[in-house]
């Protein structure tokens, strides 16, 4: 009866500690400049719970920025550098490219994540801007929905 009574017990303390609620998200924003195009992805999950009386809160997120050159690569084919970075309610990225010959590719990325950091607002815009030797672009990005 004992052995009943605790593996009741213990189904109501696993169930009441359970009652954590889980929200994922993934959000997606795209534009485009003349020369350049980006897209944002963020994605992660929010957990809200109750420990000790008192409400709780955490979440944990990824996200990965994809700029690519709208022309050839033949085109960039005379870049020697390039710095790009967007910006967002949470905090910003980007990167920089110095290239010894010239770039073998045009599609540059970044990748990120945290725990209990800022999250991005599903429909806000996004600053980027591109810099590549003499040039500079500015654009935004939309929520993709």
């Amino acid at each position: 009866m004992k052995r009943v009574l605790t593996v009741f017990f213990a189904m109501i303390i696993l169930t009441a500690c359970s009652n954590d609620e889980i929200n994922t998200y993934k959000y997606k924003y795209v534009g485009e400049g003349t020369y350049w195009e980006a897209e944002y992805l963020f994605k992660g999950t929010e957990k809200w719970g109750e420990e000790d009386g008192r409400g709780t809160y955490s979440n944990e997120n990824r996200d990965e920025f994809i700029l690519k050159f709208k022309g050839s690569l033949k085109e960039l084919s005379s870049v020697k550098n390039l710095e790009y970075s967007y910006e967002t309610s949470a905090g910003g990225g980007g990167g920089t490219r110095e290239f010894d010959d010239h770039p073998k590719e045009k599609i540059f990325k970044s990748t990120g994540g945290s725990k209990n950091g800022g999250k991005v607002n599903e429909d806000e815009i996004i600053q980027v801007h591109v810099k590549w030797d003499d040039f500079e672009e500015s654009f935004v990005l939309h929520s993709n929905k």
